[in-house]
């Protein structure tokens, strides 16, 4: 190639990047976040979204962890990572919200593009590192919020952040975190594109949990602190990490995370192969049966004694409800709501409260 067809080259892909981005999953869930954002930063607009999503949950409404959820619906870490939506989705009609993954400092996601949808099995593939504004900034973002809604603060390890040095970083991330979060997170399913980072053994996963037992009992105030684990794990592994709550402060689990399998995309096959060999993780419907089985596991080996957040390719009532009946207590939607908005948690809500309402289901109480 000339240098003038070079040149050619690099000026049409110049030209043809703002039109990338403006057609990219990246900019679809930006330009959705902002708008959402400037309807709730109003009083009128909470209003507006209350009563278009919002729907009787008077069956819904339980206690766990030592505090109060309008509903066990809540919103997955993920798309709220910087505590800028917490007021939104409270109006939107989640119970609770995760804000995060928050990491120490600002983090990127790396690659463009980094998120693909694939619609036909109601899925997301991220490809990149997850995206963080840096724990400074997201104390700011949460420190601002005007609702009452539960706020949960999942906090996770740098992608440049050597593994050694993984406990001491969890610890500067809890330690200024502390007095805004009402319950913790630690994600150790950080599965990204440039590595996998998911301790499973009981001695990396108490290197992490140790400073932050200890930190907790020197304050005035408990916040409950949970462990979110990998579909990824085998059987034995998820056993470990139910001992280690049956044996330590720990308050309890959140299954599951984002899977690095590629399991459950019969019908984006063709997208998959047009999408070659990504790494990254997958989210969505695909993941539905393994939560459900790492939940009921958890439950069962636990005998019920500590309450489980289930997660993962949760998208209508009744998979709520299978999620629910495996033992969790609450539940958690993110990709689902990418997909459907504030009609996916309007429409689970309904259906939980109606089929509790008719006496179909029961909700584990406290």
């Amino acid at each position: 190639m000339s240098r003038l067809e070079k040149l050619d080259s690099d000026m049409i892909k110049s030209l043809l990047r703002p039109i990338q981005y403006l057609a990219s999953e990246e900019f679809r869930l930006r330009y959705k976040k902002w708008r959402t954002r400037c309807v709730a930063d109003s009083q009128l607009g909470r209003y507006l979204l209350h009563r278009k999503y919002n729907t009787p949950t008077e069956y819904l409404e339980l206690e766990a962890f030592g505090m109060k959820f309008s509903s066990p619906v809540g919103l997955a870490a993920g798309y709220d990572t910087d505590g800028r939506l917490i007021d939104a989705m409270e109006a939107t009609g989640f119970g609770f919200v995760e804000v995060g993954a928050i990491t120490a400092q600002p983090q990127q996601r790396g690659t463009f593009p980094s998120i693909y949808r694939l619609e036909n099995d109601r899925a997301l593939l991220y490809n990149g590192e997850f995206e963080s504004c840096g724990v400074e900034c997201a104390i700011e973002n949460i420190k601002r919020h005007n609702s009452r809604i539960v706020v949960g603060c999942n906090i996770a390890k740098s992608a440049t952040t050597a593994t050694e040095d993984a406990p001491l970083e969890y610890l500067r991330l809890f330690r200024p975190l502390y007095q805004y979060a009402d319950y913790f997170t630690i994600n150790i399913c950080c599965n990204t594109s440039s590595e996998v980072y998911t301790p499973s053994d009981r001695e990396e996963v108490m290197a992490i949990l140790k400073p932050l037992f200890e930190f907790r009992r020197g304050q005035n105030q408990y916040r409950p602190i949970l462990l979110k684990i990998s579909p990824d794990l085998t059987d034995e592994q998820i056993d470990t990490m139910t001992d280690i709550m049956l044996d330590t402060p720990l308050d309890g689990i959140v299954a599951c995370g984002g899977t690095t399998g590629r399991y459950g995309l019969e019908r984006s096959a063709a997208k998959m192969h047009t999408l070659g060999r990504l790494s990254g993780t997958i989210s969505g419907k695909p993941l539905k049966v393994r939560s459900v089985d790492v939940v009921r596991r958890i439950y069962e080996r636990s005998k019920g004694t500590y309450p489980i957040i289930g997660c993962g390719g949760i998208s209508t009532p009744d998979d709520a409800l299978e999620m629910l009946n495996a033992g969790a207590k609450l539940v958690q939607i993110g990709t689902e709501y990418i997909y459907g908005g504030g009609e996916s948690v309007r429409n689970i809500n309904a259906g939980l409260n109606e089929r509790l309402r008719k006496g179909k289901a029961k909700q584990n109480k406290e």
